[in-house]
């Protein structure tokens, strides 16, 4: 066992937010601000994906776009395996990364030209979205052991996080001077940005061999089996556990932003009957009687702007405190729950906070629950439970953090979203669910997530002890 070095300004006022040693803070730092660029660029590109598809299309085309990125994983998923086989570590990343920059450079050739983009800049994104995270994060796994990395993920989970934040304030303010489809340039400068932080990581590990590689690992540059990325996953029963508790996280998760969604329409829809907007609805009417409607139209009118004001601002709350409370939860006790309870119990919080929170929608189905369930779900799976899903594949060869991690981050993710709009649509088409059994439903399927949960758990903790045993041998020869 190596000396451990001693810790620095940076290293000491990171060990504020997780346990960080000497010599780890600048490496963490770059790897931060790597998945935080790439995390702005996606939150800045989401408006124009919005208004493209939602004024070229509607919601209709957007839920079966949505459904028809499924497929569309089934065949770059494979191609991305082809590419992992023949291309080493920075030429891969590389490659891929330079392949999404310029397709944003042609997204918005394309737009000046007045090509109708909705759909096919929606798949994109889709895959955009999926892909390039999944690879930050094989390569950050690539970079450390499994105990270093349980550690230092919190503060690169942290980044992914703030990107997110910051890319939606940045759109706020720039949308309205740049433009729609000027966002993507600013997307791709950001984007191109994290590129050059992953070749400035990449150098600094190629100076420094040992780094955070461990005795027995394999060599970063050397070529992959040929084999496809699903191959990997099925002959693998801790990846095809991962890829099903993912799915399954996924399905319960979907379907209860659909539970959300549905309680809140029909609150504004109850809201409108009420005697006070009724009133303003009539004042609405005699401001506007010189326009030519009459006023059933007036009024109709009067009262679909009112709802949409009280979804978006409802939503608008709502996100907020999901993202501040994420930020707070990843900062302060996602370190802390590692740290002192481990991956297994880390692993099994938000399952069991699902739980207790559709057990509750189902016999309580009122917006300020339904809401207040979802804000604990979803705050915890950004921050505890996306740091967790990294950490998880610590414990890989190279080839599954590189092919198998694709296939479960895209394919078995939309397949979740895909079970879920299924559901939804057997529910409400055939068996006439309300939101009790909608919330029973995903309580029965939090059940089987769990149990998921608590296998990986069980075969993680085989995993790492076996990672340990192999670098103390290595270390002792």
């Amino acid at each position: 066992m190596g000396i451990e070095r001693g810790k620095n300004v940076l290293d000491k006022f990171l060990s504020l937010f997780a346990e960080v040693r000497g010599g780890e803070g600048f490496q963490a730092v770059l790897l931060f601000l790597n998945i935080f660029l790439i995390l702005t660029s996606y939150y800045i590109m989401k408006p124009v994906r919005e208004a493209l598809i939602l004024a070229g299309g509607g919601a209709e085309i957007k839920s079966y776009a949505a459904a028809g990125q499924a497929i569309l994983f089934l065949g770059a998923v494979p191609l991305y395996a082809v590419l992992a086989n023949r291309f080493p570590r920075r030429k891969l990343i590389n490659t891929v990364t330079i392949f999404f920059v310029g397709c944003l450079v042609l997204f918005y050739v394309l737009a000046l030209v007045k090509i109708p983009l909705g759909v096919i800049f929606f798949l994109w994104i889709g895959i955009f979205n999926m892909m390039v995270p999944a690879q930050f994060w094989a390569f950050a796994n690539d970079l450390y052991t499994p105990e270093a990395g349980k550690r230092i993920f919190v503060i690169i989970a942290f980044g992914a996080s703030t990107g997110a934040v910051l890319g939606g304030i940045i759109t706020d303010f720039l949308i309205e001077p740049l433009g729609v489809y000027q966002l993507l340039l600013v997307a791709d400068v950001v984007l191109f940005a994290s590129l050059i932080i992953t070749n400035i990581v990449e150098s600094r590990v190629k100076k420094t061999p040992s780094g955070n590689n461990y005795p027995g690992r394999e060599n970063n540059d050397a070529p992959f089996k040929k084999g496809g990325a699903f191959k990997l996953v099925f002959r693998t029963k801790y990846l095809l556990f991962l890829a099903l508790l993912i799915m399954f996280l996924n399905w319960v998760n979907t379907t209860g932003e659909y539970i959300l969604g549905r309680t809140v329409k029909q609150t504004a829809e109850e809201l409108v009957s009420a005697e006070e907007v009724r009133n303003l609805a009539d004042q609405y009417v005699s401001e506007h009687s010189d326009s030519g409607k009459n006023a059933e139209t007036l009024r109709a009118e009067y009262f679909l702007e009112y709802t949409e004001k009280y979804i978006g601002n409802f939503y608008a709350k709502f996100y907020t405190v999901v993202n501040i409370t994420g930020l707070l939860l990843q900062m302060f006790i996602v370190s802390r729950i590692l740290k002192y309870f481990g991956v297994r119990i880390a692993l099994c919080i938000l399952p069991f906070i699902a739980l207790g929170g559709y057990f509750i929608m189902a016999f309580f189905p009122v917006l300020s629950i339904i809401r207040w369930a979802k804000t604990a779900e979803n705050s915890t799976d950004y921050s505890l439970q996306n740091t967790v899903r990294q950490v998880l594949f610590l414990p890989t060869t190279r080839e599954q953090k590189y092919k198998a991690k694709q296939a479960i981050d895209t394919f078995f993710v939309r397949m979740g979203d895909v079970l879920s709009a299924v559901l939804v649509y057997a529910g409400t088409t055939w068996l006439a669910f309300g939101t009790k059994q909608f919330a029973l439903t995903c309580f029965g399927l939090v059940m089987v997530w769990l149990v998921f949960a608590l296998l990986i758990g069980i075969e993680y903790r085989r995993r790492t002890a076996r990672s340990a045993e192999s670098a103390r041998v290595g270390t002792l020869l």
